[in-house]
């Protein structure tokens, strides 16, 4: 790296040695992991019976409230994405006819739970959306909900939408996501902590919605809430490189670095202090009237992790204790049959010394437990057996680039897989002696994500750090468990919130 590119990078606040290994991977690219099957049903996701779910409604609770519970929700993004063909209808020629999603847009427009305040928007600039409607003013309507002068929705994230109706009012996800913890994340002391990842700029606003709900929920339901914010590290932006890997460079001279995906999260992650913390995306709520589904299986994989963990600390204070064929059998099994993993077959011929050496690294590490859902073509990595380098298998989480689909082996995996991930996960991020792990150490940097973008007429390439739930969580030890698709509902459009779940 040349001196005047260096100081280029430092004068932006970032780190050359950080910045020639990025370089070096648009250089390289990423190997694809070896995956050795998909997780199915009996070979890697667990499937809980009836008697097992009311085992863990009954024993999470009071193990619940004995430990710091807190639920991680990222919701960093704008809801602009949202809104992208209500976006190009409004700059186009108004032509809905072009555009079957804007004519579901309009047709259903009462059914949406910012109707009441659209019109609102509309009355105060003289029309309404009944008058807008009659006279196919639609332009008026799309830019009294998106732009600043009205709504401003295009500019806002998506946890402060107005996404659910009741009859006491609208809600938008950051409400939803209160009456969640309530529900399940109340831990020692009646306590429901919460951490949002924000936006620097959303951030007044976030905190000023929640400052206005707080109180009435925490009076409603008896229980203190904890809420806490963080933003995005802009450290963990990474270097946009043309299309001959050489650094992108802004009009003024300077290096463009770009947010990395939300496997930047993970340092955000690494902050929080917490026994044990749920993981939920900002826009994946439903109505009161199908919470208690996701209240189930939150309080089922919640309670598995507690059970998984009770028994890998024993193992481990154990095999501290002695080293003999009994403890080393007993951390086995905690190993093979409560984490899964699959063990080499070389394995059984080493000394009690190298497998208890071998086992203590293998069980002390971060554990997930991981909520899958039966595969209906949704978008979403899936859940895979993958060789690790020690021979061991272990269960990740994988998105398609990850996969040689050119490999036929990998592809026949690949189609044969039944579930896939809807970003439903409880975490335990301390170790048995009560030590937070540093999660950045569990984090496989080689499983990071090319991709091309464009800026300003210009193309170029941009890097992804390793997924949040993939990558970024490569050696923790996981558990998969089947749970119902209504668990579910993620608002990608502004249309999905015409889905009866959100209704």
């Amino acid at each position: 790296m040349d001196a005047g590119l260096k100081s280029n990078i430092l004068s932006q606040g970032m780190n050359p040695d950080t910045v020639a290994q990025q370089i070096q991977h648009f250089e390289n690219g990423f190997p694809f992991l070896n995956i050795t099957a998909p997780a199915t049903p009996g070979d890697g996701i667990k499937v809980l019976s009836d008697k097992e779910l009311r085992h863990f409604l009954i024993t999470y609770p009071e193990k619940a409230s004995k430990v710091e519970v807190l639920k991680f929700v990222p919701a960093s993004g704008a809801a602009s994405r949202m809104f992208k063909d209500l976006f190009a209808f409004l700059e186009g020629d108004g032509d809905i006819s072009k555009s079957a999603f804007v004519q579901k847009f309009m047709n259903n427009i009462e059914k949406f739970a910012f109707y009441e305040d659209l019109d609102e928007v509309l009355e105060g600039q003289g029309s309404s959306i009944y008058h807008a409607l009659d006279t196919k003013d639609y332009k008026s309507i799309l830019a009294a909900l998106l732009l600043d002068e009205g709504l401003g929705y295009g500019n806002l994230p998506k946890g402060l939408l107005k996404f659910h109706r009741y009859k006491d009012g609208r809600r938008t996800p950051a409400y939803e996501h209160l009456i969640e913890g309530v529900q399940y994340a109340v831990g020692k002391g009646s306590i429901v902590k919460i951490h949002f990842t924000v936006s620097p700029e959303h951030a007044p606003k976030f905190k000023a919605e929640i400052e206005k709900i707080l109180p009435e929920i925490e009076k409603e339901f008896g229980v203190n809430f904890e809420i806490s914010y963080s933003q995005q590290k802009k450290s963990t932006d990474t270097i946009a490189v043309n299309t001959d890997n050489t650094p992108f460079m802004e009009e003024d001279g300077s290096i463009l670095f770009r947010p990395a995906g939300h496997g930047a999260l993970l340092e955000n992650l690494n902050d929080v202090s917490a026994d044990l913390i749920f993981i939920k995306n900002v826009d994946n709520v439903v109505p009161d009237r199908l919470k208690d589904e996701t209240k189930t299986y939150k309080m089922a994989i919640g309670g598995m992790l507690l059970e998984a963990q009770e028994k890998v600390f024993a193992a481990l204070s154990d095999l501290d204790k002695r080293e003999n064929e009994q403890s080393v059998a007993k951390a086995e099994e905690v190993l093979t049959n409560d984490l899964g993993v699959k063990v080499p077959e070389d394995f059984s011929h080493l000394s009690i010394e190298a497998k208890a050496a071998f086992l203590k690294v293998k069980l002390d590490r971060p554990i997930r437990v991981c909520g899958m859902v039966k595969n209906t073509g949704e978008p979403g990595g899936g859940p895979f057996w993958v060789m690790e380098e020690d021979g061991f298998q272990s269960l990740q989480i994988l998105e398609t680039a990850q996969i040689d689909l050119n490999d036929p082996a990998a592809k026949e995996h690949f189609n044969a897989a039944t579930h896939f991930n809807p970003v439903d996960l409880v975490c335990a991020t301390r170790n048995y002696k009560g030590e937070s792990f540093d999660l950045l150490q569990y984090r496989d940097m080689m499983t990071g994500f090319i991709t091309e973008k464009s800026k300003s007429g210009k193309d170029l390439k941009a890097l992804e750090l390793p997924g949040l739930w993939n990558g970024a969580m490569a050696g923790w030890n996981t558990i998969f468990v089947e749970v119902p698709l209504i668990t579910f509902n993620p608002v990608k459009t502004v249309n999905d919130l015409l889905r009866d779940e959100h209704q």
